[in-house]
């Protein structure tokens, strides 16, 4: 099965756009096709992110609906120690989830923030790793 972790953007432009490819990637994490992995810290993150001020508008139901699949979903792993690729600091935090997921995929819709993949990890947006699931 494949192994994602989701940066905070696909969350947000989930919410944003309920049928656009981040909402897709969890119709297959849903449907079990792909596996999702996260940490305290990312999962602390996800909270977070919904209260910048930028982001109060957003429907608070259809944040709170994707924050509790991913919490009953997911795969909960323990990073294995800090790593410092990105500038973005939070970002790191994606990394490392990653290294201890051993995930095929950070998926995400900030690629500046994250400009290289890392061990097995591979940088992708949403409509990316759709793409790569059709074929």
């Amino acid at each position: 099965m494949i192994r994602i972790v989701l940066d905070t953007s696909v969350l947000v432009y989930a919410v944003i756009s309920p049928k656009g490819p981040n909402s897709q990637v969890f119709d297959l994490i849903v449907a079990e096709h792909i596996r999702v992995y996260l940490t305290a810290e990312v999962l602390d993150e996800y909270g977070r992110v919904f209260d910048y001020e930028r982001l109060k508008h957003l429907n608070r139901r259809r944040i709170g609906l994707l924050r509790t699949l991913l919490e009953s979903v997911s795969v909960k792993v323990k990073p294995r120690g800090r790593l410092k690729i990105s500038s973005h600091e939070d970002d790191n935090r994606i990394y490392e989830c990653a290294v201890a997921a051993k995930a095929h995929y950070i998926v995400t819709e900030n690629a500046r923030h994250f400009e290289d993949s890392y061990k097995t990890s591979k940088i992708v947006c949403a409509r990316q790793l759709l793409n790569l699931l059709k074929g």
